[in-house]
Formats: C-alpha cells, structure tokens, sequence
C-alpha cells in the first residue's frame, strides 16, 4: 500500500494563523507539531512492510515537508511538487500515474494532511477494511457519522443508516452535497443515512485511473502528458546539494497550467460505479475554521481557551491566541487572534466568513495574506523586524553546512551583521570570512550568496535600504534548491 498524503490547500478561513507560505498544515496551530507532522505520525503506524508514504503539494512547501519529516524521524518515499493548485482530481491522478509505473494493483490510500483523529485504534481499523474492499476493485471513502448539524463540511447520503456493526461490504453511495445550509445540516443529522465527507478515499491506481479515462477523459489526457514529460525531466536530473531529485516529480509548469480544475468528488465519486462509503467510527475534525479549531482547545471553568495567560472578568466561550498576556472584561463568544502583524476579531459561529477578509487581501494584492513576518525558507528563515518605507530590518537564521543562493537585487543595498555563528559572504569575485560582531556590504546589483560553513545555526541581522523592498526583487543565478 502507498499512504499519499494531500498537502494543498492555504487554510484561507484559518487566517492570519495559515498564509500561503506557511498553510494550515505546517502551521503551529495546536501545540508545538503541525497537523502534517501528526499526520506522518499517525500514518506511519499502519505502514507494513513494503507500504511507502507519499506527499503531494505545491514546490513552494516542499522544504517545509521535508523538514517536518526529518522532526518526526520518518522517511517519505516520493513527493510531488505542484507549480499550481489543481485540485484532488488532478493530485490524484498523478500520484496513481506515479505509483502504477511500479504495480498498477498498488491500493492507495488517499487522506488530507490537515485534519485530527482521536482514535487511531479505530482509525487504523477502518483502513484494514477499507484495504480488504480496495482489493475487489471498489472505490472506498471514510464517512464521518454527524454529531451535529455543521455547516462547513460536505455530506456523503447512503442507502443505509448509521450503524454500530461494520458492514463487511460499505454502504452504497447514493449522493455527495455541498455545505449546506443551518436547516438543512439538521435535516441531513436527522436523517441518519448522511455522513461527513473526510475527504479519506481507498483504491487500486488502475481502478481510479480506469474511472478517470471514462468520466473525466480530458483532464485524464492532461494529467497523462504532465506526468509523462515530468518524469521524463525527473530522470534526466542528476542529484543537487541536500535533494536527490528522484525523490520528488516536479510537474511541469506549462504543461500542469492547461489541466482542468475539478475535485474528485465532481469527477468520478458522485459518478462511478464503484464507490463504496464505510462507517468510521473515530472522533475527526477537518480543522477548517476557527469555529473548528476550538473543539480542540482545552477549556477553563468559563469555557475559555487560551495559548498563554488569561485574565478574564465577566468573560465566557472565548477562543485567545495570542503571545502576549491578554485580559478580556465582558467578553462572550469571540475568537481572538493575534500574531506579529496582523490581529482577527471574529465572533463564534461567523469563522467560515475570514476566507472573504483574505479575498480583499487579495485584490489589495497586500502581502499579509502571504507571509507571517517569520518566513521559512530551505536554508532556514528569517523574521522581520521592523520595516519602513526605506529600509527593513531583519533577523536571518541558515542551517548548518546550507547556503543560500547565488543572487543579486537591482533596487536595495545590504548591510549584513554576524551574531552568532560564522559565515562565509561571496560578492562578486572575493570571498571574506565573518565571526560574530563582524559585519559586510552588498551593494546594489552585486551576485553575493550567504553560506554557513560551521555545525551550529548561523544567526546575522540583515539591513537592507532602498527605494522598493519586496520579496520579489531577487535574482537567483545559482540555487542548491533548484527554486526559480
């Protein structure tokens, strides 16, 4: 079995938590593991002998995955790396494409790297089962049993009610719907034969990509052309510093561009002859709100939850994140969010609406709904510190033995500042060693890269002054990362 785990999305509703470089899933929203981490964990548990792991994103979190990986101690066998968000109709189909170069009967087990299981004894129940019906050539999806009517989830409708014996065979799907309405999430818990969508799906790759051809041909054709001509590219690639290159099959960006966008769902599940739902009988959240991420929290006498400390007079049901002390008087039903840059002020029951303050973000083309003020990056990250219309300070960190890109910018000049560690400065022809305290120029339009020669992290400030201080002013000549 290949366990492939979806790793697209931006968390858009989780805002100003999740951004586009740093998605919900390696987001530190509960603790101190991302969701993917524990998902690896999680995942890595069922593996038996010959099961591999893979992950599917954009190229942009590649490095994220990898280092999350690396926290955890557990190997990912392959990684496929998206220019652009296609969808799961399109993620799936290249990750069955991949695997069925090996074994075309490889059943694949297809889950999201962002959501939370309680009970991964019964978790790991319902993937036995799942793995026994994928063998007859079914198409199997985990339907969640409702424990109240929730408006942010999509409902899977059966032929058969909720049950406490496991049907040896799945119940038969009658229906996919979309998030409903208040009054019609109730009428469906009601009901008792619709179940949450967890977005969880057990299959053979030659089954889905057989459905794929019938239903979807089109996008099948598209996906079919992206993979070949990538995997052709991927084998042609010699290893780069710190990334063997046939671990991960980047798509190709002008090919992948033409690719229908669908869902699965829309493409063969509310289709295909053989779908099969089974009943999992474990607590799930999908995380896809504040609302939802509540449920998580632990709570006080007055049903508060908080990362860091309270002071809470007359104040009930509230949802604080924060790192600063904060102190709440009269406050009931709210969700409270504050990060370096950015603070949301949300009440309870009203979280599925953030998504709209990123679309404004969005057309405003403000960088917030982009970047936290701590960017990761493959070398490491950096974090800023202060900005002004001229100038921006910031706090650089590079691994041991990483360096960053041979680069140049056409509209600023930087100060560079050693703080602890040792570094290694090229700009242009010369190379010069710095020690802590000891600092360097770069002038504007100058190639110069950073490296970090020592065994311990490489921490400098970074000045940088000039007219335009965007991300996007960067010219990278040469990249161990092969980025762009």
């Amino acid at each position: 079995m290949v366990i492939s785990i979806l790793c697209g999305g931006s968390g858009t509703r989780l805002w100003p938590l999740s951004r586009e470089l740093m998605p919900k899933q390696f987001a530190r929203l509960i603790g101190e593991d991302s969701l993917f981490k524990i998902a690896l964990e999680r995942n890595a548990k069922i593996l038996e002998e010959n099961d591999t792991l893979q992950a599917i994103m954009n190229e942009k979190h590649y490095f994220l995955a990898i280092d999350e990986a690396n926290k955890a101690n557990i190997s990912i066998q392959s990684y496929i790396l998206e220019s652009f968000a296609k969808n799961t109709a399109t993620a799936l189909t290249i990750s069955a494409l991949l695997i069925a170069k090996n074994n075309p009967d490889e059943i694949i087990l297809t889950l999201p790297s962002d959501h939370i299981v309680h009970d991964e004894i019964a978790y790991q129940e319902c993937v036995k089962h799942a793995k026994e019906i994928a063998k007859n050539d079914f198409i199997v999806t985990f339907g969640i049993v409702p424990t109240y009517a929730h408006v942010g989830y999509g409902y899977i409708q059966t032929d058969s009610q909720h049950s406490k014996k496991e049907n040896s065979k799945g119940y038969k799907v009658i229906a996919f719907h979309e998030k409903p309405s208040k009054e019609k999430a109730r009428g469906y818990v009601e009901k008792g034969n619709f179940y949450w969508n967890s977005g969880i799906f057990c299959y053979k790759a030659r089954v889905l990509l057989q459905e794929m051809q019938q239903y979807e041909p089109e996008i099948y054709k598209s996906c079919l052309e992206t993979f070949e001509y990538s995997y052709e590219q991927m084998c042609k690639n010699q290893n780069i510093k710190g990334v063997n290159t046939k671990e991960f099959l980047r798509l190709d960006r002008v090919l992948s561009q033409k690719i229908p966008e669908k869902s699965i769902d829309y493409a063969i599940m509310e289709k295909t002859k053989k779908l099969q739902m089974i009943q999992a009988n474990f607590e799930w959240n999908d995380v896809g709100s504040f609302d939802s991420l509540d449920e998580e929290w632990q709570k006080d006498s007055n049903q508060n939850a908080t990362k860091n400390t309270l002071e809470a007079i007359n104040s009930h049901n509230n949802l604080i994140l924060s790192d600063k002390m904060v102190a709440t008087i009269g406050l009931d039903d709210f969700i409270v969010v504050d990060t370096y840059d950015a603070l949301l002020i949300a009440k309870k029951g009203q979280t599925q609406e953030v998504k709209k303050i990123v679309d404004l973000l969005k057309k405003e083309n403000n960088p917030l709904m982009q970047v936290h003020n701590q960017a990761f990056r493959p070398w490491g990250s950096y974090t800023v510190l202060q900005e002004q219309q001229n100038y921006k300070l910031k706090s650089i960190v590079v691994k041991p033995k990483h360096r960053l890109s041979l680069q140049k910018h056409y509209h600023r000049n930087e100060h560079w500042i050693v703080v602890s560690g040792s570094a290694i400065v090229q700009i242009g022809e010369r190379e010069i060693f710095l020690r802590p305290n000891e600092s360097t120029y770069i002038p504007m339009g100058e190639a110069h890269r950073l490296t970090n020669p020592g065994n311990i992290d490489l921490v400098m400030i970074e000045v940088q002054i000039g007219e335009y201080l965007g991300e996007d002013d960067i010219v990278r000549l040469v990249d161990d990362y092969a980025r762009e």
